[in-house]
């Protein structure tokens, strides 16, 4: 239950439409408690056993004194009108009941719905909003699948099992409340009856209901499973198809799929007893009430009649399907509360990268970077030792060295994707931690080995870089890039379609929309990742042109693949498993024929 009153808490936006629900719900409960209580002088009158009421108590805001009034006014109209006349009163007023119980159940739906789908709404929105300002770190530990499954099948889990309830949750109690009253009022000693055997039925429905939580949280954990399987088959269908793999990955599928399928029918024919059972549980009660309160019916100095007994069954039958529902809906609750605890473990995710109060704003690089004694651990393993190098504003320096040697480390804690977790960064003398994360990236623009691109428009994946930017220079950075000729080339120009990260064009294509928007943002400092590793010659020439008119007069990272695209950079940083082995010009690393060398001969001669 913690975890669904976590997601009440929204409710806190929508406390008027709350106080509405609830108010046309205590309406409608109190005109359906009239109409039924109507049964009681209308079988007086038919039995002729109604006893007479001529000089009832002043009229006040308590049960007995409204009971002798009505009464009073029946008696009135019977000796001047006669029985048929008060049937006929008592009938539409029955009738008048029921249309304003009916009014304000519907009223109390109406404000109830804002708040369903309000609620909802603003989880998912806080989730997204959580999930964009996680550390990437988070998401190389969780599966995008599983991360997916929170956001969408979690969320329709609790809109249906947790949402659907509050109608329930607001309304029931209120309806048990007043009913219970009113036969506390009839009867007290049978009401104690009712009351002692309620809640033990209340105690076998709660042990089903911690059980169909466990069956839930396994069966939404297998969910992830499945939808991380199925993102990563999509992902690598090439690699599935080339290696004629399609039958070992079908009967992978077809395991996770079947596990999912026994917990999911142990799951719903848990959640099925529920009803069946609430209800044999309630005619339990029922029948001891109906023999208890008979009982006191028949005894000689019984001081329930007849009537009113029968009126006490029909009011008691009413709390029969609220208590049931109440019920059901706690069922519904434990087997979304599953749900809604996967959610909140995003949610309550501490971000590692905070910003410091009154961090400070940089609008410009004025001098220099720095790397000062410089190591970085990831999940224990030692990835960079004793960095230290400089980077005068202007110049261009590279990267270059093994796979793992950590030349995407240093440019993602340049950016700080992730602490530093020994030694710093400094800008301008100032640590990286203590500048406002905003403007720090505000100075950068990435290009990397893989262009991340969105299903979007061409001219919104390239206004992305300055969503401020006006069309003409958007048109200008692709001009820049390379990019303009194979834009206008394409069925609808800037507003073309480039589909699912951007798979409607080439790899050259990709990158050169990559560095186009790069050069929207007009970064102070560059980080090119790799940016032409992957293209073909004729597609590395016009990314390679691109990239050299973007790197002019900016501070410039580049992680080289290719020894022979670095020649004219100020400077080369060689690294080895995380350390700084040699650095220099081109030049200078050539003639020493070190580790750079080797790199460079073997590049050359393949």
């Amino acid at each position: 239950m913690y975890y669904f009153l976590r997601i009440l808490r929204y409710i806190r936006s929508y406390l008027i439409s709350a106080g509405l629900n609830i108010l046309f719900n205590i309406l409608s409960v109190l005109f359906s408690l009239v109409s039924l209580t109507m049964a009681i002088p209308f079988l007086g009158i038919l039995f002729e056993t109604q006893e007479k009421v001529y000089s009832p108590p002043p009229l006040a805001l308590n049960a007995n004194s409204i009971q002798q009034n009505f009464y009073a006014i029946i008696s009135s109209i019977i000796d001047e009108k006669g029985k048929l006349e008060a049937l006929l009163f008592i009938c539409l007023l029955i009738l008048i009941t029921f249309f304003l119980r009916n009014l304000f159940r519907y009223l109390s739906l109406y404000f109830l719905t804002p708040i369903r789908n309000g609620i909802v709404n603003d989880i998912r929105i806080d989730l997204h909003k959580k999930v964009i300002s996680l550390p990437l770190q988070f998401f190389s530990e969780k599966r995008k699948g599983d991360i997916t499954a929170r956001m969408t099948a979690d969320l329709v889990e609790i809109e249906w099992s947790i949402m659907n309830c509050l109608e329930m949750i607001f309304k029931d109690p209120i309806t048990i409340l007043v009913y219970l009253s009113t036969l506390i009022f009839i009867s007290p000693e049978l009401t104690t009856f009712v009351i002692i055997l309620f809640p033990l039925t209340g105690i076998i429905i709660g042990i089903i209901g911690r059980s169909l939580k466990k069956s839930s949280d396994r069966g939404q954990n297998k969910m992830g499973r499945i939808l991380s399987v199925i993102e990563e088959n999509i992902s690598g269908l090439r690699i599935i198809k080339a290696f004629n793999a399609q039958e070992y990955i079908n009967n992978n599928f077809k395991n996770e799929s079947e596990d999912y399928k026994r917990i999911m029918t142990k799951l719903l024919r848990k959640k099925d007893l529920s009803s069946p059972m609430s209800e044999f549980l309630s005619t339990i009660v029922m029948v001891i009430v109906m023999w208890f309160g008979g009982n006191l019916v028949l005894a000689s100095d019984s001081t329930l009649s007849a009537q009113e007994f029968i009126g006490y069954i029909l009011i008691f039958s009413q709390i029969i399907p609220p208590a049931k529902s109440l019920t059901t809906s706690y069922y519904h609750i434990q087997k979304g509360s599953a749900s809604a605890q996967r959610i909140y473990d995003i949610l309550d995710q501490e971000n590692a990268i905070i910003e410091k109060e009154n961090a400070i704003k940089i609008k410009k690089l004025k001098y220099k970077i720095v790397f000062e004694n410089l190591s970085f651990s990831y999940d224990g393993d030692q990835v960079l030792r004793d960095i230290n190098f400089e980077i005068i504003k202007g110049q261009t320096i590279a990267l270059v060295g093994k796979s793992g040697s950590g030349k995407s480390t240093l440019a993602d804690l340049l950016a700080r994707f992730y602490n530093v977790n020994m030694g710093s960064i400094l800008i301008d003398d100032i640590n990286l931690k203590d500048l406002c994360l905003k403007s720090l990236r505000g100075l950068m623009g990435i290009v990397s080995q893989d262009s991340i691109l969105f299903n979007d428009s061409i001219f919104n994946n390239i206004k992305l870089g300055n969503t401020k930017a006006k069309k003409e220079d958007v048109i200008n950075a692709a001009k820049i890039a390379n990019a303009h000729e194979f834009i206008m080339d394409s069925p609808n120009g800037y507003d073309t379609n480039i589909g699912d990260r951007g798979d409607k064009l080439s790899g050259g294509q990709k990158q050169r929309l990559s560095i186009a928007r790069a050069i929207l943002k007009n970064p102070e400092i560059l980080i090119l990742d790799e940016a032409t590793s992957s293209l073909d010659t004729k597609s590395e020439k016009s990314v390679q042109e691109a990239l050299e008119k973007l790197m002019k007069s900016r501070t410039s990272f580049v992680i080289a693949h290719r020894l022979s695209t670095i020649k004219n950079v100020d400077k080369i940083i060689v690294l080895e498993d995380g350390r700084i082995i040699e650095q220099g010009t081109h030049q200078e690393l050539i003639k020493r024929s070190g580790h750079y060398k080797k790199l460079f001969d073997l590049q050359s001669f393949t």
